[in-house]
């Protein structure tokens, strides 16, 4: 691979922020949470881990889990400069 990342690996090493939206990439058996599921991240947890919040449509939390940045897919809804 060359020395320059592309543009779509450079988004997917971004790390999560506070309250970025993200999908689960993975299953979480322990809280039920699957592939796909969406949450905010509320907190970093530390360098690897960030807890996130999964709420249903009204806003009413219905699961918290820590969750590896490398797990969540940061989701986009407005551009970001190059």
């Amino acid at each position: 691979m060359g020395a320059l990342m592309s543009e779509h690996q450079r988004e997917r090493t971004r790390r999560p922020s506070l309250l970025d939206p993200g999908a689960l990439l993975t299953e979480h058996p322990e809280t039920g949470l699957l592939p796909g599921q969406l949450g905010t991240v509320v907190k970093t947890l530390n360098a690897e881990t960030v807890l996130v919040e999964f709420s249903d449509d009204e806003g009413r939390p219905y699961a918290l889990a820590p969750c590896p940045a490398s797990q969540l897919l940061v989701l986009r809804t407005v551009p970001e400069a190059a």
